[in-house]
C-alpha cells in the first residue's frame, strides 16, 4: 500500500509514538490529576509535559492554557460555542472544514449571530482585504484555517491576524493543516484561540486534539463535570485547564501526541516542510501534462501544505480514487472532504476531487509508482 491520504490522518506514526503509548498503557496510566498515589502522579506528569511540548512548539506563553480535547473539531466547537453570544458578527471564509461551518451555520439559523463568508478565488486564495471590509461594529471573531483540507491553500494568517489585533477582534486558527509541516507561532499568528489535532501533521494519534485560549478570552465550558479539583463544588472551577477539560483525559493519546512532536522537532520542521514540498513538486509535475487532467492545488511551496487535488474531466473523483486504490494499492480521498463551500469556490462541488496528500514517510520511489499509476489511468479512461 502506497498509503497518500495524510490529510485525513497521518500514516505511519514514527515509533516511538507507538512504543511510548504501549509502555504508558502498561506501566502508569492511572487517571492524571484524581489522586495522590504514585501510578496518579506519574500519569499526571506525563500529562503536564506534553502541555509544555506543545507549548515550545508554538510558542506558547502558559502551558496551562492548552486544552486537550479528543480532536480538532471538539476545540473548534469549545471556541465557538463557547465565545460567540447573541448579536455577536462573525466572519470566516469559503475555504472552511464543517467543524467551522457547521457550528456557524446553526448559531445563524438559531438568529444568534450574523455570518460573513468570505469567498476566495480560483484556488481559495483570500483577498485581506475582503477580510477588513467585512468588519463591522459587532464583530467579535473571525476564524480561518491555516490551509485548505481540499487543495491544500495556505491562507494568509498572518495578515489577518493583524487586521484582527488592529480592530479588536478575536482571531480564531483552525490548524488542522499544516500543523507538523511548517513553522507556528501564536504570537506571531496573534491568534487568540488556535485549534488542532494530534493526529495529522503532528504525527501522534486518533482521539486526541488542543485549543489554546489566550488570557484575553472569555470563554464558556460547553461540558461541564469532573475535573479533580474543586469537587466540593456543584459548579465548574473557573481555572485552566480545568474549565475545559471535564472527565478523564486520554492520557495515552496525550503521550503519543507529545512525542509526535518530539519526533518533529528531532528531524528539524524545515526539513519535513522542505522534503513533502519536494514529494509534491515532483508528483505536480508528473502528472500536470495528462490527458484530461485538471488539477487544483498549486506548485507553491508557500501555498501549499502538502496536498494535490485534482480531477480527470468528465470522470466521477470515486471512480478514480477505487481504481487507485484496486488496480493500484495507493490510498487517496475522493469526494467533499467535509467541506463543501471550498468546492463551491473551487467548481468542483458537483464531482468532488481526488486528493493525494504526502507524508514525512513518503517515498520518492512512491511518487513515481503513483506518477505512473495516473498515466495508466488517464489512458484507460
Amino acid at each position: 500500500m502506497i498509503y497518500l491520504d495524510n490529510a485525513a490522518t497521518s500514516y505511519p506514526k514514527p515509533e516511538r509514538v507507538y512504543d511510548e503509548m504501549l509502555l504508558c498503557m502498561k506501566e502508569f496510566c492511572a487517571n492524571p490529576g484524581r489522586a495522590g498515589h504514585e501510578l496518579a502522579i506519574k500519569s499526571g506528569r506525563a500529562v503536564h509535559e506534553t502541555r509544555e511540548i506543545v507549548s515550545r512548539f508554538f510558542n506558547i506563553g502558559n502551558p496551562m492554557r492548552v486544552v486537550f480535547t479528543k480532536n480538532a473539531t471538539e476545540a473548534l466547537n469549545i471556541a465557538i460555542n463557547g465565545v460567540l453570544k447573541t448579536g455577536d458578527h462573525v466572519i470566516t471564509t469559503s475555504m472552511e472544514h464543517n467543524s467551522v461551518l457547521r457550528p456557524l451555520k446553526t448559531l445563524e439559523k438559531e438568529n444568534i449571530i450574523e455570518l460573513t463568508i468570505v469567498r476566495g478565488n480560483y484556488f481559495g486564495e483570500i483577498d485581506i482585504m475582503d477580510i477588513e471590509r467585512s468588519i463591522k461594529k459587532n464583530t467579535k471573531m473571525i476564524i480561518c484555517s491555516l490551509s485548505s483540507n481540499v487543495n491544500g491553500i495556505i491562507m494568509p494568517i498572518i495578515d489577518i491576524g493583524k487586521i484582527a489585533e488592529d480592530k479588536g477582534i478575536l482571531f480564531l486558527v483552525d490548524a488542522s493543516q499544516g500543523a507538523g509541516s511548517m513553522k507556528l507561532d501564536v504570537q506571531e499568528i496573534k491568534a487568540d484561540m488556535f485549534a488542532f489535532p494530534g493526529h495529522k501533521g503532528l504525527l501522534g494519534p486518533q482521539g486526541i486534539g488542543a485549543l489554546y485560549v489566550s488570557e484575553k478570552v472569555k470563554i464558556t465550558p460547553i461540558m461541564r463535570g469532573g475535573t479533580g479539583s474543586r469537587s466540593e463544588s456543584f459548579y465548574q472551577p473557573e481555572i485552566f485547564p480545568d474549565m475545559l477539560e471535564s472527565g478523564t483525559l486520554n492520557t495515552p493519546g496525550i503521550v503519543g501526541l507529545g512525542f509526535g512532536i518530539k519526533f518533529i522537532e528531532s528531524f528539524g520542521i524545515d526539513n519535513i516542510r522542505i522534503y513533502k514540498h519536494m514529494l509534491v513538486k515532483r508528483l505536480y509535475e508528473g502528472i500536470e501534462n495528462l490527458s484530461g487532467i485538471k488539477l487544483y492545488s498549486l506548485n507553491d511551496i508557500n501555498k501549499n501544505s502538502g496536498i494535490i487535488s485534482f480531477n480527470f474531466i468528465g470522470i466521477d473523483s470515486t471512480k478514480v480514487s477505487f481504481m487507485l486504490d484496486s488496480m493500484c494499492g495507493i490510498a487517496s480521498r475522493s469526494g467533499l472532504h467535509c467541506a463543501p463551500l471550498a468546492h463551491e469556490t473551487i467548481g468542483t462541488k458537483a464531482s468532488g476531487t481526488v486528493r493525494l496528500s504526502v507524508g514525512c514517510f513518503n517515498t520518492i520511489k512512491e511518487i513515481d509508482v503513483t506518477i505512473e499509476a495516473l498515466k495508466r489511468i488517464s489512458q484507460m479512461l
